[in-house]
Parts: C-alpha cells; structure tokens; sequence
C-alpha cells in the first residue's frame, strides 16, 4: 500500500479477532521499521513493550475501561520512554558518525537534558508519538488495523509491566485483524483553520 492510501485508510479500530496471530516476521518488520522513527540527537528513547502473556493483558485490561483491543488484537504495543536515555552512554547513538561530530554532538545532547526534567518528558511524547504513527502505518500497509490508545491508569499499567523508575508510559498501540465496522471519519476542520502562514 502507498504511504498516502495508508494514511488515508487508516482508522482506530475497535474490535480485532482475538484469534488471528501475526506471524514473528510480521511482528518483526513492524517493530523494526518503527525503530527507523526519528527522536531528537539520535537518542532513541522510546521502549516498546510487547504484551505476549494472556493474564497479563486481562490484568492490564481491567485497568484499561475494560477495553476490548486490549486483549483481541494480535500485537499489543505499550509505548514506553526512558527519560534518562540521553545519559547513558550517548556515544552509542553517534558510532558510526565522524570522530569530529561526535566530539561536537556528544556534549551538546548532555547539554540540552540535563537539569531540564519536563524537556526530557515533553521529547519521550513527541519521540512515542512519532514512533506510534510509524507502527500504524506500518500496519495499515500490512493489511492491518491499530488502535492508538490512552483510556486506561497509567501507574496501575506501569506496576503491571515492571515500568523503572527514569521511564514513563506514553500510550499504547494495539494492532490485529478488524472484526468489526470502522467509523468513517468524523469530519476534518478545512486547512483554512488549521494551517498559519506566518503568525496567529
């Protein structure tokens, strides 16, 4: 599928086959493509979170407004971010660069963090919220549908999944087979509203 027919096509769906099964290639491509996403000086802080255990997705599910796609879809991704991936060892994000940018890139990252906590969380959203788009399209072009989620309790989901201490969950996505009937759009504001040339 074409890049702009998947985003196009691509809908939130509701209800999967609990019964479909990605195969581990599929799985594999998508979370690999997912982790070409972009994120600021190359930190790569996201963590994705793959739910295989059933129990757990019924636990993580009661907490989740007892969500359907929780438990139905075929890959359940928990988006998670690990804040203090800019200081631990930043020269693995620049390896392969020339010795003269790393000499410049390496300091400036932990410039920019450190001592700016809502920097390092306000960069862990935008770096999963990149990576979350990344997987549904990816999927979209698959054959697949996805559910990008928030509705459930984010700490309760964190004990559940063992989150550590220096990471935050952002959202989940949940990716499998539709069942079910997917709502057309509710209707976009026109351009005209919504892009500023210049200033407000």
């Amino acid at each position: 599928m074409e890049t702009t027919e998947a985003i196009r096509a691509r809908r939130a769906a509701k209800h999967f086959d609990p019964n479909h099964e990605m195969t581990k290639q599929e799985i594999e491509q998508i979370l690999s493509l997912a982790i070409l996403s972009p994120t600021a000086f190359n930190i790569q802080n996201w963590r994705f979170v793959v739910v295989r255990d059933a129990e757990l997705r019924q636990n993580i599910r009661t907490v989740a407004w007892d969500q359907a796609q929780i438990t139905d879809c075929s890959l359940l991704v928990i988006l998670c971010a690990d804040l203090k991936s800019w200081e631990k060892q930043p020269e693995r994000y620049w390896r392969e660069a020339p010795p003269e940018f790393q000499k410049f890139i390496i300091p400036a990252i932990d410039q920019y963090y450190r001592g700016h906590e809502q920097v390092q969380r306000d960069e862990a959203m935008r770096s999963c919220g990149i990576a979350a788009q990344t997987l549904m399209l990816t999927a979209k072009s698959m054959g697949y549908d996805s559910c990008p989620m928030d509705g459930f309790d984010f700490d309760a989901v964190g004990d559940l999944i063992g989150l550590p201490d220096d990471h935050v969950i952002s959202m989940f996505v949940a990716i499998g087979k539709n069942i079910g009937e997917i709502r057309p759009r509710g209707g976009q504001l026109p351009l005209e509203e919504l892009v500023i040339t210049d200033r407000f």
